[in-house]
């Protein structure tokens, strides 16, 4: 079973930290976002809610950060996710701000970002190649929040389990190490996009499209 984000103690103290200053902000501002021209309200940075399952109302909870959370972030595409209303899903053993990632993703030496940004009750993978205009940036997958919801302890409480995570050419080369007809090492990054505890899925861009690598 795949098992992602083991941190060190400082990153957990860091993650903490940024989720209470985040949310007594919430507190202060009642949840609300501040109006700037065509910019969308985000949603709460606690989601919690039931969802029906086998006739049984089980309860989830979806913890989010605001853009401000990622420092990181070129100011353009910053200010294209807030224009958005994104937040950013953390998932349920997230130890340190996650889900935000800065890698060569469209060819060697590119300086490009990607992002889960949920909105509205969704979640969109969006990748921002340094080359193209942030307010247009790539849509790789994108599915309704409560479509990657699962158990993860004895509670029962679903919790967010989408993850995304650079993937360098030798940790591609490695994980197609058991194929019959392995293929070189890529150029450049791809991306790892990785359901908790179940399955990775690597994309990498090539020929200008995406394609999910073959490990087998």
């Amino acid at each position: 079973m795949l098992r992602r984000f083991k941190t060190p103690v400082q990153r957990t103290i860091s993650f903490q930290l940024a989720m209470a200053a985040t949310l007594l902000l919430c507190a202060h501002t009642g949840g609300a976002s501040p109006e700037a021209g065509q910019m969308m309200k985000p949603s709460s940075l606690v989601e919690t809610g039931y969802l029906s399952i086998a006739g049984r109302e089980v309860p989830y909870r979806i913890r989010n950060l605001p853009v401000s959370s990622f420092p990181e972030l070129p100011s353009d595409v910053a200010d294209a996710l807030t224009t958005r209303g994104c937040l950013i899903p953390q998932t349920y053993e997230a130890k340190h701000p996650e889900n935000v990632i800065h890698a060569s993703l469209e060819g060697p030496g590119s300086n490009d970002w990607a992002v889960l940004c949920s909105t509205q009750g969704r979640v969109s993978l969006l990748v921002f190649f340094a080359n193209a205009s942030p307010a247009n940036p790539s849509i790789l997958s994108a599915a309704a929040e409560t479509d990657r919801l699962q158990a993860h302890d004895a509670s029962g409480e679903l919790g967010f389990n989408w993850g995304i995570d650079p993937a360098s050419p030798s940790r591609i080369h490695d994980a197609q190490a058991g194929m019959a007809h392995r293929p070189p090492a890529p150029d450049h990054d791809c991306l790892a996009d990785t359901t908790v505890d179940h399955k990775t899925v690597y994309h990498l861009y090539r020929n200008g499209a995406w394609e999910k690598l073959d490990l087998e």
